[in-house]
C-alpha cells in the first residue's frame, strides 16, 4: 500500500483536546482497503465518546485486531460489537478459550491466529502468537516497502518484535507504534530498548500507553524529530 493513517482512540496519554484519557489503548488504522481497529481499550463508553468526538462511526470498522488478552485492551469490545454485529474479529490462540467460543456467535467472523505469519490482507499481517507474559501478536503494515509495527503492550518485547517482523517479511521495520512495556525498566533497560531499535533501522517512534514517563523522555531525547507525540486524538501519517 501506499499510505495508512492511525488515529489513536484510547490512551492514558493526552492528545488533543475535547477526549477522555484512562488507562489501556486503541487505534484506528485506515488503509486504502481496510478500516481496522487495533485494540478497544478499557472502557467502551470512554472509547465510543472519544469515536463520536472524532467523527468515527464504529459501522465502518472493517476489523477488530485484538494484541492481547489483557483488560486494557479488550474492555471495549462489547461496545463495539453492538453497534457493529458484522465485523470481523482477530484473535490468537493464546486467547481464553471461552471468550473464542462465545466470540464465535457474536462477530461477522472470527480468525484465531496461530504461530507463524498471516495474511489478512494485501499487505496486511499478524505476526503471529508470539511467546510473552501474556501471549501477544502485533499488526504490521507494509508502506512502500517498509513496515509500521503497530504493538499493544509490546510483552514478547519491542526490539524482539521488530527483529521478529523484519525476519518474517524481510522488509525493514520503519514505525514502532504503541506500548513498549517499560514502565518498570530502569535506566539500563530503557537506554539498551533505544540502541536496539536503532540498529535495527526503526527511524519513527510513536511510544505511548505502557512505555512509561521515563522512557518516552529516553525516546523523545534520543529519535528528536523522529519521535512522533502520542496521545488520544493525534494522527499518524504512514506514507
Amino acid at each position: 500500500m501506499d499510505r495508512a493513517t492511525l488515529t489513536i482512540l484510547f490512551d492514558n496519554y493526552p492528545g488533543l483536546p475535547g477526549l477522555q484519557t484512562l488507562w489501556g489503548f486503541a487505534a484506528l488504522i485506515r488503509t486504502p482497503t481496510q478500516t481496522i481497529l487495533f485494540d478497544t481499550g478499557s472502557n467502551g463508553r470512554v472509547l465510543l465518546k472519544n469515536m463520536q468526538v472524532l467523527g468515527i462511526d464504529p459501522a465502518e470498522i472493517d476489523l477488530v485486531f485484538l494484541s492481547h488478552a489483557h483488560w486494557d485492551h479488550i474492555g471495549g469490545l462489547d461496545s463495539i460489537l453492538e453497534l457493529n454485529p458484522t465485523v470481523k474479529v482477530v484473535v490468537h490462540q493464546g486467547f481464553s478459550q471461552h471468550l473464542i467460543h462465545d466470540l464465535h456467535d457474536l462477530c461477522g467472523e472470527l480468525v484465531v491466529v496461530g504461530n507463524g505469519l498471516y495474511e489478512l490482507a494485501p499487505g496486511i499481517y499478524s505476526t503471529g502468537m508470539l511467546a510473552g507474559d501474556p501471549p501477544e501478536q502485533a499488526l504490521l503494515l507494509n508502506v512502500n516497502h517498509s513496515l509500521a509495527l503497530i504493538g499493544g503492550c509490546s510483552h514478547p518485547g519491542i526490539a524482539q518484535l521488530v527483529a521478529h517482523s523484519q525476519e518474517l517479511l524481510n522488509t525493514p521495520v520503519r514505525w514502532a507504534i504503541g506500548g513498549f512495556h517499560l514502565m518498570y525498566s530502569d535506566h539500563g533497560a530503557i537506554s539498551a530498548a533505544i540502541a536496539q531499535l536503532q540498529q535495527l533501522g526503526v527511524s519513527q517512534v510513536a511510544a505511548t500507553h505502557c512505555t512509561g514517563d521515563a522512557a518516552r523522555l529516553a525516546f523523545r531525547a534520543a529519535y528528536g524529530t523522529g519521535f512522533i507525540e502520542g496521545g488520544v486524538g493525534r494522527d499518524i501519517q504512514l506514507l
